[in-house]
């Protein structure tokens, strides 16, 4: 029998380390990277009790030293997803019915664990396994996912305490349950964080997960998982797969328990899964959860009483971090004419100051981008805007080499056409296209910023002037899920600025907020009637 209202109350966010010349940190990283290249890890699929070895194996390469083997992970198929499934219903109604505080400590013990104990090994798998900076890596790994796990628990202890009101001779209460059936989480490379956060966040409520993670970041996601288990997440709960999209896609989304998916990735896939359970509704025994962050073509838009140094800084940062592959990067910039020569010749210095290369060397601000296929799509892009009649020109950078790792130099384009294809298209890497407009016309180019994409994740506008702040709050409201002022359009903190966008931006459920984790309950309503009539009529019925 449990007694007590059980609350967790607001927590802070993760202090950012600064990893600092001769500081803790920074030599418990470095020691922690040289470590994890000593050895070689072979990573097995969780799935229930078991660690399943397949012997097809692929090889985990450092995307900026592909030279270096950092493991090998193996890879299942069609019988390893229903195998999974098994697993996770087979726990599913002792997983619902444990006491909250028993589900919410072990991902408050989690969230300690990389705090502290995988604080470095979290952050040195995704730097080598993901290629980011130490900062980026400090930020992503550590801080956002222990935040994640921290302010989840206290938004669904929040959740759990909304009850409906009571007339009087009866009582009302709510009751959250998870949902009925398996939870699919598909999440990508670039956030170990959103690895991290989208099978935990539906476990947290009751659910159980079937995970797949891009392979491109399993390196991080295995480590993450080894935390989960050490916190004591029993057997089931989050079962992570390495399997083929499209094994696992027709497997999942067959299976009549199929209940949601919880993703993060590119609209085009998102679009197709959707299809795909809208076909199959006759299948499921309830209405799925679709929820999704999808793609971004973010802005940032500078009006002419912009301050240009801090036009520069949020292009230069909000670009170029982590190589541009963040859904919320700036990609498109529109800056006034009377600021443009400056702006320009500021930016290209600071571009140009860059360094690139390994993420050992700290010195590095870029690192490589994902892997070959990304390297492929953008040189393609920079190659095209030199055509003499690409009616574009490159500012700085455009520099591709992939002999060592896909090092692509931060580059910046100039379009005289608004609607030139990198003004358009989600390119995901260092590329930024700028479009000059005349100063007078701002409320014009308002109309053009928000027409021209289908996206709708994030972007900025960047004034002293309030009315122009005002004027581009109003008309671009549609435009970004996540809107700055004077910033970058880059870097939402959970609890500060919850994460998402519409249009083709995705389902907007905003992750790091109560409103992702409503979508993983499903709540009962129950009345009790301390005087129950004994009689159907009503005094209405009665004329004398």
């Amino acid at each position: 029998m449990q007694y007590g209202d059980f609350y967790y109350p607001m927590p802070v966010n993760e202090p950012v380390l600064n990893y600092a010349p001769g500081s803790k940190e920074k030599l418990a990283l470095k020691a922690a990277l040289k470590e994890l290249k000593s050895t070689k890890t072979d990573v097995p699929m969780y799935i229930g009790s078991e660690q399943v070895r397949t012997g097809n194996t692929v090889e985990i390469r450092p995307p900026h030293e592909r030279k270096h083997v950092l493991g090998q992970f193996h890879l299942g198929e069609a019988k390893h997803v229903t195998k999974a499934i098994n697993a996770a219903l087979k726990v599913k109604d002792k997983w619902a019915n444990m006491s909250w505080e028993n589900r919410a400590n072990i991902f408050l013990k989690a969230a300690d664990l990389l705090a502290t104990k995988y604080r470095p090994y979290i952050n040195g798998t995704t730097m080598l396994g993901q290629s980011k900076n130490a900062y980026q890596a400090e930020i992503d790994a550590a801080c956002e996912l222990i935040d994640f796990l921290r302010f989840n628990v206290h938004f669904l202890s929040d959740i759990y305490r909304q009850q409906p009101i009571s007339g009087a001779g009866m009582y009302n209460r709510l009751e959250y349950r998870p949902l009925e059936g398996f939870v699919f989480a598909l999440t990508p490379f670039n956030f170990t964080a959103i690895g991290g956060n989208l099978p935990t966040s539906a476990a947290m409520c009751g659910n159980v997960v079937i995970w797949k993670c891009a392979n491109t970041q399993v390196y991080s996601a295995q480590l993450f998982m080894k935390v989960l288990k050490e916190a004591g997440l029993p057997d089931g709960v989050i079962n992570l797969v390495f399997i083929d999209g499209p094994t696992i896609g027709e497997v999942i989304f067959n299976h009549p328990d199929f209940a949601g998916i919880h993703f993060t990735g590119s609209t085009g896939v998102f679009n197709g899964m959707w299809a795909t359970i809208g076909k199959n509704m006759n299948t499921y025994k309830t209405y799925p959860r679709i929820v999704g962050e999808t793609g971004g073509k973010d802005f940032v838009i500078a009006h002419r009483s912009a301050n240009p140094d801090v036009v520069v800084t949020a292009l230069a940062r909000g670009a170029f971090e982590y190589q541009g592959q963040k859904c919320s990067a700036a990609s498109r910039a529109y800056i006034p004419s009377n600021i443009a020569a400056e702006v320009k010749k500021k930016l290209v210095e600071q571009v140009k100051t860059m360094k690139m290369g390994t993420v050992e060397d700290f010195t590095n601000f870029i690192n490589a981008v994902i892997d070959e296929k990304s390297f492929d799509k953008l040189e393609g892009y920079i190659k095209n805007s030199r055509k003499r009649d690409s009616g574009a020109k490159i500012w700085v950078g455009g520099k591709c080499d992939k002999t060592e790792g896909y090092f692509i130099e931060p580059t910046i384009i100039e379009a005289s056409d608004p609607h030139y294809v990198t003004m358009c298209d989600e390119l995901f890497g260092p590329v930024l296209t700028v479009y000059i407009y005349d100063e007078n016309k701002f409320e014009e180019t308002l109309k053009l910023v928000d027409t021209t994409s289908s996206y709708a994740l994030t972007g900025a506008v960047i004034a002293q002037d309030r009315f122009a702040v005002e004027l581009a709050t109003n008309r671009l409201r549609n435009s970004a899920g996540n809107f700055y002022i004077n910033d970058k359009p880059t870097g939402a903190v959970v609890g500060q600025q919850p994460f998402g966008g519409a249009r083709a931006s995705g389902t907007n459920d905003k992750a790091g907020s109560q409103l992702n984790l409503y979508r993983w309950l499903s709540a009962r309503t129950i009345k009790e009637t301390f005087n129950p009539p004994t009689e159907y009529g009503y005094p209405f019925m009665q004329e004398k």
